[in-house]
């Protein structure tokens, strides 16, 4: 996806006249930069976490307290997967020595984290840290014409700050009353329509186990991933499939 992009901002699919079937180049770049995502959730009056970009370490403290601890600190340009660690707390503190990442719940712990963090990098990502909550994901396909379906839910046992990878998942959720399935289910769809994605996407939410209308969007995935194979499995519903189609 990544190597796609790229030859489109090269110029090298337009010399040799390709075009890009599906969802378009602009949607993939707006759902794999975090900033831009970020703008585009809240344009459309939908919940993200708060999160903020810090070059020094004053004024990475200045965030986490506008933000509020417990916080989540990634050193910036961070390899694919690592920077993700809002989902992992496996080996938390041997990747925190080794990339610059981790959690704080106060501001003695942010300033030793951020220490490591600044010798790895000149940049620093805060996140509002949700570890504890659920973690929902909607598997979403739409087509050129703007029909779409969610194909099912999924929830992960565990709750964020354990990667999916290590998680257990099922489809469909079994805490969800039918009020707050249906909620999360109409802001999905509203999110992916308003992404103009064209194919098959799945979309995660970090909901408060105590207040399930309090949700916030984790990211969106515009592609299939691995939890689209366990959806397909789980459901019987041919989602490469139907989305090649």
């Amino acid at each position: 996806m990544m190597c796609g992009a790229k030859l489109y901002r090269s110029g090298v699919l337009a010399k040799f006249g390709v075009d890009v079937l599906g969802t378009t180049i602009e949607s993939i770049e707006i759902t794999e930069d975090r900033d831009l995502f970020k703008q585009h959730v809240l344009s459309i009056g939908e919940r993200i976490c708060e999160s903020g970009c810090a070059n020094t370490i004053e004024e990475a403290v200045a965030i986490a307290n506008r933000i509020g601890f417990p916080v989540l600190v990634r050193a910036a340009f961070a390899l694919g997967g690592l920077g993700k660690l809002y989902r992992s707390c496996v080996f938390v503190f041997t990747l925190s020595l080794w990339i610059g990442s981790g959690f704080a719940a106060n501001e003695e712990e942010l300033r030793v984290l951020l220490a490591t963090s600044f010798s790895v990098s000149s940049q620093v990502i805060l996140d509002k840290s949700f570890r504890g909550w659920k973690e929902l994901e909607y598997e979403i396909v739409r087509d050129c014409f703007c029909n779409i379906i969610n194909v099912c839910n999924m929830e992960n046992i565990d709750p964020l700050g354990v990667h999916t990878g290590e998680s257990i998942v099922v489809a469909p959720s079994q805490t969800l009353t039918d009020s707050d399935h249906n909620l999360l289910r109409r802001v999905a769809l509203k999110v992916v329509s308003s992404l103009d994605i064209v194919g098959e996407c799945n979309i995660q939410f970090a909901v408060n186990p105590l207040n399930s209308s309090e949700y916030y969007i984790i990211e969106v995935n515009a592609r299939l991933s691995r939890s689209s194979a366990l959806a397909s499995k789980a459901t019987g519903y041919p989602l490469a499939y139907i989305a090649a189609k």
